[in-house]
């Protein structure tokens, strides 16, 4: 497969992303993540438990995400 990434915008990259994501997650539903995942996950929960972090709204970080990106 050969993409032309200099030619696609930046919302061509992104659904293009989104599709390859739905698909690998349709056809390998035993993908498990690598084992570096579960540190990282402990670790961004035990700074939500110390009030250190927090979460944001899966639509506003997309905003933010895309306006970054813009």
């Amino acid at each position: 497969m050969n993409f032309k990434l200099k030619e696609m915008t930046t919302e061509d990259k992104l659904k293009a992303m989104e599709v390859l994501w739905d698909d690998i997650c349709r056809n390998l539903p035993d993908f498990s993540s690598p084992a570096w995942h579960e540190h990282i996950l402990k670790e961004r929960e035990q700074k939500l438990r110390e009030g250190k972090d927090k979460f944001v709204d899966w639509d506003q970080a997309k905003k933010d995400i895309w306006t970054s990106v813009q």
